[in-house]
């Protein structure tokens, strides 16, 4: 069982977080998030039920394309290549290029777990 752990932090934290890391005031712990949304809206969107359910079918399926994953998901392929651009931005799916250059999703992980603090970023200042 491989996790992956999403964090979210506002923009302007999340700044003062990659500069202290950059500037060696902060050393990334292990068990840190290693995604970032900056807010819960925008985590929602990328991971909304129907993209969930999409990456349990390309784990499940594992499709050799994106045409196959339009077929198995019954969404039209520009708006699914759409998806997986973003989800892919975001670490959530590798693509990989298969047989005569299709692009090939996969799911690194089994599984998604979401680390948000209540407090200010005054820790990263």
């Amino acid at each position: 069982m491989k996790q992956i752990k999403v964090g979210i932090m506002p923009l302007k934290e999340f700044q003062a977080y990659t500069q202290a890391i950059v500037t060696g005031k902060h050393k990334r712990k292990r068990g840190e998030p290693t995604i970032w949304f900056y807010s819960m809206a925008s985590l929602a969107q990328v991971l909304s039920d129907q993209n969930r359910e999409l990456l349990t079918l390309i784990a499940e399926e594992e499709p050799d394309s994106i045409s196959e994953l339009a077929r198995l998901s019954h969404r039209s392929q520009p708006n699914l290549t759409r998806t997986l651009k973003t989800m892919e931005r975001y670490g959530l799916v590798k693509m990989k290029t298969g047989e005569r250059g299709k692009k090939q999703p996969s799911v690194p992980y089994t599984d998604i777990l979401v680390d948000m603090s209540i407090r200010d970023g005054a820790q990263w200042a």
